[in-house]
């Protein structure tokens, strides 16, 4: 598990940004200070600190060495600051929403779905591993935290009201100016089997999957195999079987190519998946794509809706910037304030091109 600090720190810190961090070192050594006030709230140095040292160490986890890390994120260090100005004003914003309950049953489901990933036993164990690794399950949660409130309140004051908008017949002309979009692509079911490196051999967990694979091929039935071998948790009770339909379009390109052959009931060969595991899959079924258009209502809001989403966040905003009181300490205020209010002045030139 010697990636899992970088994984889940990377997941954690940068899903919605997308800017690096940055720190700064000099001689003087400030302790502390307010870097910006955000209305009633303020963005201090020692919290940019702690995201640039997780991000720092994250990188150095992933093999990259320190000094690297550290002058690639010296060189983002506007960016970050006006990044985290404008989260502090989702975080604010979030406040008229009673969304707590959402946001730590996500929060909750992270952590379950990285100890399943990691085939441990309990969240007590995951969090043991974390604090052997040098991770701190308190700064992961509030990590996340942090992360499913901004989603949340994007989703719900720009992604809804967006797919909302469009009239009827605004979609319909969409639909049937982009038909190619709509059309059904190849779907598929499978069930697997899922063989974990961790802890193991991984030339042991090989040969044992080439040894199901032959089980199966001479008549054992794929399902109990799986719920006795598979290392998905819910294995026992689903048998290996995936819920949902796939679109072959979707898939991995390792998976795909090994579907593409097999007719319903086969099953592949086994797919060994570099610092995980090894898969085998069995096709139950297979549903030929279609360049017939099909008209759902729902996938063509949610195509428009994906067109202009980009745009329509950045608005959302520079709203937000615009009824905010934003006050950036003078010491920053000449690296910041170009990059945060970007978008204010591209839309001031497009209104007075004469600039």
């Amino acid at each position: 598990m010697k990636f899992f600090r970088s994984a889940i720190l990377l997941t954690a810190v940068t899903a919605f940004f997308v800017f690096p961090a940055f720190a700064q070192e000099s001689d003087i050594k400030i302790v502390d200070e307010v870097v910006a006030q955000v209305n009633d709230s303020v963005v201090t140095l020692s919290r940019i600190n702690r995201e640039v040292e997780s991000i720092v160490e994250a990188s150095v986890a992933e093999g990259k060495p320190r000094e690297t890390a550290k002058a690639e994120i010296e060189a983002k260090r506007a960016d970050l600051i006006a990044n985290i100005i404008n989260e502090e004003l989702l975080i604010q914003k979030a406040k008229e929403y009673d969304f707590d309950s959402t946001i730590e049953a996500q929060v909750n489901q992270n952590f379950v779905g990285k100890m399943k990933e990691l085939n441990l036993k309990s969240l007590d164990e995951l969090f043991a591993e974390m604090r052997r690794q040098g991770v701190d399950p308190d700064e992961i949660r509030a990590l996340y935290r942090k992360q499913i409130t901004r989603d949340l309140i994007l989703q719900q004051e720009v992604d809804r009201a967006v797919f909302n908008r469009w009239k009827a017949r605004e979609v319909k002309a969409y639909f049937d100016a982009n038909k190619t979009k709509f059309t059904k692509p190849e779907m598929v079911e499978v069930s697997e089997i899922f063989l974990s490196f961790e802890r193991r051999n991984p030339e042991s967990v090989k040969e044992r999957a080439k040894q199901l694979v032959a089980e199966i091929r001479g008549g054992a039935d794929f399902g109990t195999v799986a719920a006795d071998n598979s290392d998905r948790p819910e294995a026992k009770e689903t048998k290996g079987r995936i819920e949902n339909e796939l679109s072959v379009k979707d898939l991995d390109p390792l998976f795909a190519t090994a579907l593409k052959d097999l007719k319903p009931g086969q099953i592949s060969d086994p797919i060994f998946v570099e610092n995980a595991g090894v898969e085998i899959l069995k096709l139950e079924k297979r549903t030929a794509a279609s360049s017939e258009p099909v008209f759902d209502e729902e996938d063509v809001r949610r195509a428009m809706t994906i067109e202009v989403l980009p745009e329509e966040r950045k608005k959302y905003l520079i709203k937000l910037r615009k009824d905010s009181y934003i006050k950036i300490n003078d010491r920053y205020r000449a690296e910041v304030a170009p990059v945060l209010y970007a978008e204010e002045r591209k839309a001031d030139v497009g209104k007075n091109p004469g600039k």
